[in-house]
């Protein structure tokens, strides 16, 4: 998923004119490259909407039911009203001015971080302009990609709330998604996944986000999504506080039929998610495919050993953790593993998320209702260091690519220097939507406010703030 649009079109030539010796004869500057019609294939185009479809059932109904199952039965329509409402307003945002600052490099005084606004409200964007995917000549409908990248932007900010479900305002809320999408998803998005393409590259090599240019690896979101979600999600419950009665009265979800409803789609959708990023209906697209079923089993059956031995009895709720932690985890690496390591790496995955959620949230007194910074935060840490590993030609990965030969080409891989480079790519994010997360959110706090009183959240926030209830 990280690769732009041919019609931003590169000013691609300049570097043959350099250097000529002054009695030379003029060297005819090369045509420019301008992607076609005949560079589209339907299969891709098919496959790509499809995918489109997948990505945006994980939010709706599929992270819903998911978040929707785990609250109270008072909160349970609160929590569908915000995913469902961020999922609107997220796609306008994306539509407004999302998909200019993502996946452009013009018009901004800081190009390796965000983009600017020369394609805002989608100006020039048709039916007869391309996009670029990870192979030379072969292109998308512009238009297809600025729908499959908004599904991305619409399911991470909904990813957040469940961090502080239970005891959020919703107007505030909604303020926020809007400005932290600004401020840190797209920009965020744009270091990691923007570059020229790969029949642009090599005449523009520095035309990329800044992480793509380090050599971050990011197949499908492990940073952009999980990491960015989940550290968002922990400041704010941080910053709002912990939900009346926590440690003190239980709060066990009130449906987890629900939530394995939920849950199960969100496996099915991440295929769209992982296999969709691939760009192509290919042969990439299928060991996306593959990774993402394996890893995922192997995460829910770990998750469900470790209570085997630990409680005895194997629970339901800790085999659907298990299996979005897995998910979340091959989530960097779904392109660039072996089906084997992708397995190892989702078993590892579950155990620290296990520990995370069962021990570390406990120990330091912190109320992240839905574990979305012990899953997605930390299964996203696990996932995008891990790639560095995995990706590994030694072990079976599939290394990385230069892009900047004419042609592309297999570059040589560097197990310690990646690693290395997946730490940064890690630390760049959690600094990046940390500092911008805690700014808006103690803004909020402290101009119209975050929570609702007291009475409000012992009654429930369904009937509060939506007045109208989940069972009558």
């Amino acid at each position: 998923m990280k690769r732009i649009l041919s019609n931003l079109a590169v000013m691609a030539t300049g570097a043959a004119l350099l250097a000529a010796p002054a009695m030379a004869a003029p060297v005819a500057a090369p045509t420019p490259f301008v992607p076609t019609a005949d560079m589209v294939n339907k299969g891709d185009v098919a496959w790509m909407m499809v995918s489109t479809a997948l990505v945006l059932m994980m939010s709706v109904p599929a992270l819903a039911l998911f978040y929707g199952g785990l609250v109270r039965a008072k909160n349970m329509l609160s929590v569908l009203m915000q995913v469902l409402t961020i999922v609107c307003v997220a796609a306008l945002v994306w539509f407004g001015w999302g998909y200019s600052m993502a996946f452009t490099s013009t018009g901004t005084p800081f190009p390796a971080l965000f983009g600017g606004l020369d394609k805002a409200f989608l100006k020039g964007v048709n039916p007869g302009t391309f996009a670029a995917t990870f192979s030379n000549g072969v292109y998308l409908p512009e238009l297809v990609f600025v729908m499959f990248q908004m599904t991305f932007a619409c399911i991470t900010p909904a990813l957040i709330v469940g961090a502080f479900a239970e005891r959020v305002k919703f107007t505030p809320l909604i303020i926020f998604v809007v400005a932290w999408m600004t401020l840190a998803y797209f920009p965020i998005a744009h270091m990691v996944w923007y570059w020229a393409g790969p029949d642009f590259l090599h005449a523009a090599p520095t035309d990329t986000g800044l992480l793509w240019g380090w050599g971050a690896l990011d197949f499908a979101g492990g940073t952009v999504v999980h990491i960015n979600a989940g550290i968002a999600g922990l400041i704010g419950c941080l910053v709002i506080g912990p939900r009346i009665g926590y440690k003190k009265e239980p709060m066990p979800p009130h449906s987890l039929v629900m939530t394995m409803i939920g849950a199960s789609l969100l496996w099915i959708g991440w295929f769209g998610f992982n296999a969709g990023s691939a760009l192509e209906s290919n042969a990439f697209a299928a060991l996306a495919f593959i990774n993402t079923f394996v890893a995922t089993a192997a995460a829910g059956a770990t998750w469900a050993i470790i209570e085997q031995i630990t409680h005895k009895k194997p629970s339901l709720l800790g085999g659907v953790s298990g299996v979005v932690a897995g998910l979340v985890a091959i989530t960097p690496a779904a392109g660039f593993a072996h089906p084997g390591t992708a397995i190892i790496l989702g078993a590892v995955a579950s155990v620290i998320c296990y520990v995370f959620v069962t021990t570390v949230k406990n120990k330091l007194n912190y109320d992240d209702s839905l574990d979305v910074f012990g899953i997605h935060a930390v299964g996203g840490i696990v996932g995008a260091v891990g790639t560095g590993i995995v990706a590994d030609p030694a072990l079976g990965g599939q290394g990385w690519i230069d892009y900047t030969a004419p042609v592309a080409v297999a570059g040589g891989f560097d197990l310690v220097g990646q690693v290395t480079t997946q730490i940064y790519a890690v630390g760049v994010t959690v600094a990046w939507t940390g500092i911008v997360s805690a700014v808006l959110f103690l803004a909020l706090k402290y101009t119209i406010g975050l929570r609702p009183d007291a009475e409000a959240e012992t009654n429930g926030l369904d009937i509060t703030e939506h007045g109208e209830r989940a069972y009558n």
